[in-house]
């Protein structure tokens, strides 16, 4: 079996994923496949049932080759967890360990906070039927709980990795909240949407629409307010251009 390398052999700009006896080839696959996805690439595993490598979980990888092919085996948690620093665990049930207990979100916060001082980190996840055991438990500082419906709180070994892996690649991230696709144009200047306003205000005026000279100033209000809600393009406000010459020629005609 493996051994851990020394300290700052560690791949330590993201944790190390440590699978505790698995039982299941595919669920170690689907767990490379979904550390991949997030940024995380080196894997660890204690004494998996089938033996490595496992042809399911090349399968299951899906693409994630990288990760398999790098992945370690070693005979216990104490050796695989050797070379950290930090030791993060993943726990469905309270033990009886005195323990700090966080969610994934929290863990993450502080992963990010302990690599930024240079600390090397793993996470243990336990063995799909059992889940980790206290004896695997004393080699974390800290353990993880993900908060899950209380009545059934059921999660197989990758589907953990993922939801910590998630947190772990989102508390990085500086993907902006909302933003327009790609291919889309620059957003309209108010110069744009005055201009394109101004037009369409002469527009009624011409059709009769703002004749109800007391409902008028409302109206009008209430349509800019639309436009500007809108958050058009510049593409967009030249199609609206467009729109109401049209409408306008069209009615002349009638």
């Amino acid at each position: 079996m493996g051994r851990a390398s020394k300290g700052r052999d560690v791949a330590a700009a993201t944790p190390v994923v440590i699978l505790v006896r698995p039982q299941l080839g595919e669920n170690i696959g689907m767990a490379a496949r979904a550390m991949l996805n997030c940024g995380l690439s080196t894997l660890r595993l204690v004494a998996p049932r089938d033996g490595w490598p496992n042809e399911k979980a090349q399968r299951a990888a899906s693409g994630a080759d990288i990760v398999l092919e790098k992945a370690e085996v070693f005979d216990s948690v104490g050796e695989a967890v050797a070379d950290l620093e930090r030791v993060v665990a993943t726990t469905a049930r309270n033990r009886e360990l005195a323990q700090r207990i966080v969610t994934p979100r929290q863990a993450a916060s502080d992963m990010r906070g302990w690599i930024g001082q240079g600390d090397s980190i793993g996470i243990l996840f336990g063995p799909e039927r059992t889940g980790l055991e206290n004896d695997d438990m004393v080699h974390a500082d800290t353990a993880l709980s993900i908060p899950l419906n209380p009545q059934f709180s059921s999660l197989n070994m990758a589907q953990a990795v993922l939801l910590v892996a998630y947190e772990w690649s989102a508390a990085g991230d500086t993907t902006p909240p909302a933003r327009m696709a790609d291919h889309a144009t620059r957003p309209a200047t108010k110069e744009e949407l005055q201009s394109l306003f101004d037009h369409l205000e002469r527009a009624l005026d011409q059709s009769g629409f703002l004749r109800n000279k007391e409902m008028r100033p409302s109206m009008v209000l209430n349509l800019r307010a639309l436009l500007q809600r809108a958050e058009m393009t510049e593409q967009e406000a030249r199609t609206f251009h467009g729109v109401i010459k049209f409408l306008s020629k069209s009615k002349h005609e009638e």
